[in-house]
């Protein structure tokens, strides 16, 4: 079986609803051009990566109005998406969400971003998350036929145990929707991704919005697909683009033969332990 991913690297504006109209539109472009079965949206993408702004469009899950645009271009154009995330507001908390949409627009999976990150290697915290939102403590995982997908937000793949607990409960594929600034991820994106990668033979996805000089914090754009070789198969530039790869899942099974990690693991030394799924 291939999946075939298409990674929206969209341009995020101050308007919510031309945020929610593009996302929109390029879904149906990422489905009816590129033949995507499965379309990813970055972290936060509709509204600036500013505390204001995203206070401002916090909405309920799955009743809000991104939820319900989600919901209707997965039913539209039948294909599955991954909703990067979005201020969740719940019961007087804020969360940092992600939801995803089956092709009958069905709510297939609720993630609410576990690790909360304060860091900025500019020198300035452009949103203190600890402040803003409430860690999440579920992990969340889809099927897209046979294969079983998990899910992170952003500095979510910092954690090897995180995406280590991921492949112990089966999962084949791993999509980060992410805001990363360009400092950092000049530095670290793309080698968090093959570490991801190669830590846990499966396939990795970053998602990120499309490089903005003038926010307030500029994202690092560059979205990209790893195998579980730890080779990149698809980048974008820091432009407004949809990045595509197809995942050829047999390569799962070669390489975890040709490299068989999991089958040498000493239990007996130290073992994994996921506390909740």
């Amino acid at each position: 079986m291939t999946i075939k991913i298409a990674l929206i690297q969209l341009r995020v504006v101050e308007s919510k609803d031309k945020n929610l109209k593009n996302a929109v539109d390029l879904i149906r472009i990422a489905k009816k051009e590129k033949e995507a079965n499965v379309v990813v949206l970055p972290e936060c993408f509709n509204a600036p990566y500013t505390v204001d702004s995203l206070a401002a469009v916090a909405e309920p899950v799955p009743d809000g109005e991104t939820c319900r645009a989600l919901a209707k271009a997965a039913t539209d154009y039948g294909v599955y998406v991954v909703g990067g995330s979005i201020v969740e507001s719940l019961g007087g908390q804020l969360y940092n969400t992600c939801t995803v949409w089956g092709p009958e627009g069905d709510l297939l999976a609720t993630y609410r971003k576990v690790h909360l990150c304060d860091s900025s290697l500019s020198g300035k915290t452009t949103v203190p998350e600890t402040k803003l939102f409430t860690a999440g403590s579920q992990f969340a995982t889809f099927t897209v036929a046979e294969t079983r997908i998990g899910l992170g937000i952003c500095w979510d793949m910092r954690f090897p145990e995180f995406a280590a607990a991921y492949r112990a409960l089966g999962c084949d594929l791993l999509i980060y929707p992410a805001v990363c600034d360009v400092p950092t991820g000049e530095l670290h994106w793309e080698l968090l991704a093959k570490a991801r990668a190669l830590d846990n033979q499966t396939f990795v996805a970053f998602c990120s919005p499309a490089r903005d000089t003038h926010a307030k914090l500029i994202p690092y754009g560059h979205s990209l697909v790893v195998d579980p070789w730890g080779s990149v198969l698809q980048r974008a530039t820091e432009f407004q683009e949809i990045v595509v790869a197809d995942l050829v899942l047999k390569e799962l099974t070669m390489v975890r033969h040709r490299i068989p990690v999991f089958d040498q693991k000493r239990a007996d030394m130290y073992e994994l332990k996921v506390r909740s799924s």
